[in-house]
């Protein structure tokens, strides 16, 4: 079967909430396979574009996501009864040995954090320096090293293991005691076991492959951070098709490609799941966009301004007071619908952050994650 590339953008759209919104922060998390919420404000402004007249505080007391260390390593909102699915997964991909071997910790070393890790939050949050106080006092003042490079100096070297600790199950975010973030052990939200790795890889692989797909192994495996040949097993009997010249997978059941397009302009914050998860990149971001809104092919850097489900610019905001600055970098003409659209979705996007929105068509002079 061969598939079009405008079939396929039309479907992710559509399952990801960008074109039917839908019900719940829950439902838009699940359908994006995770929220990427590194910067808080931009997560929980992809999660509110998803829905009908939701804002950024609907996202904010939604009791079913938890905020927790998801794929790459990265914090994400996932939803609390996809924790054993998570979990499960990313506990079993191997190491990638971030750091460098003489500052790096040992298996041993990380077993013992992350189970102290798991102990310090059973019963209370902690703040950074309180939980490393608790895993020092577990482990030994090894723990407690400055190793890490960081903003400030160097962090303790146990904090290493602080997003393994999240994909064993035994840490998430807590609630902020002011301006600190706090850790939590999701257990203490709801109780629950990893699935066991095999299962969950392949659910997480037909989640994935049902909202971005269809895709490759190598595509797979550049969004959970991992190497192809971990994730190709998983992909042996799925069923086939051709997309751009290349082969490509989905799942089971799952050949529904209508022959439509995507219509409509879309302004979508940094690191939303749709730009980050979607390949093959060349495709989604065709010609300038390449160039102007990823990394050397690293989506995320920028936010996206979308015409017809393709990234067509990029955009900056800057709030002052009640009043939202919009600035939009088409790279393409916009006649006078698309400008219509355009300004419906600043007006989306004004209501989200509860600011009045002021909307300039020029250039995007800020570099990325500004």
């Amino acid at each position: 079967m061969e598939i079009s590339w405008g079939a396929v953008v039309a479907r992710r759209m559509r399952r990801q909430g960008l074109v039917a919104p839908a019900g719940t922060p829950v439902d838009a998390v699940r359908a994006m396979c995770g929220a990427h919420a590194q910067i808080a404000a931009a997560g929980e402004t992809s999660v509110a574009l998803r829905l009908d007249g939701a804002d950024r505080a609907t996202v904010q007391r939604n009791e079913g996501l938890v905020k927790t260390f998801g794929p790459r390593g990265t914090v994400h909102l996932l939803p609390l009864d996809d924790l054993p699915m998570w979990t499960g997964a990313l506990s079993a991909l191997p190491g990638n040995g971030q750091q460098p071997e003489p500052i790096r910790m040992t298996p041993d070393e990380l077993d013992q954090v992350v189970a102290a890790i798991g102990e310090a939050l059973a019963h209370d949050d902690l703040t950074v320096d309180e939980l490393t106080e608790e895993v020092v006092r577990r482990t030994g003042e090894w723990a407690r090293t400055p190793t890490i490079p960081a903003f400030q100096g160097a962090w303790a070297r146990w904090r290493q293991a602080v997003y393994l600790a999240a994909h064993a199950g035994v840490l998430c975010h807590g609630p902020l005691r002011g301006r600190l973030t706090t850790y939590s052990n999701p257990h203490r939200l709801r109780p629950f076991d990893p699935m066991p790795a095999e299962k969950a890889m392949t659910e997480l692989l037909h989640r994935y492959l049902y909202s971005y797909g269809p895709a490759t192994p190598q595509q797979f495996a550049r969004w959970l951070k991992t190497t192809p040949a971990t994730v190709r097993p998983y992909f042996e009997g799925l069923p086939q098709a051709t997309l751009a010249d290349q082969t490509v997978w989905y799942a089971p059941g799952d050949d529904d490609f209508p022959d439509d397009r995507a219509d409509g302009v879309r302004l979508l914050p940094y690191f939303d799941a749709y730009g980050v998860g979607s390949y093959p990149r060349e495709l989604l971001f065709p010609g300038k966009a390449f160039e102007r809104a990823t990394a050397r092919g690293q989506a995320g850097n920028y936010p996206l301004l979308l015409v017809d489900g393709i990234v067509a610019g990029v955009w900056h905001q800057k709030k002052s007071g009640r009043t939202l600055h919009v600035t939009v970098e088409a790279l393409t003409p916009l006649n006078r619908r698309r400008r219509r659209l355009l300004d419906a979705e600043v007006d989306r996007l004004g209501a989200i952050l509860g600011a009045a929105p002021l909307l300039t068509l020029g250039d995007v002079t800020v570099g990325p994650h500004a």
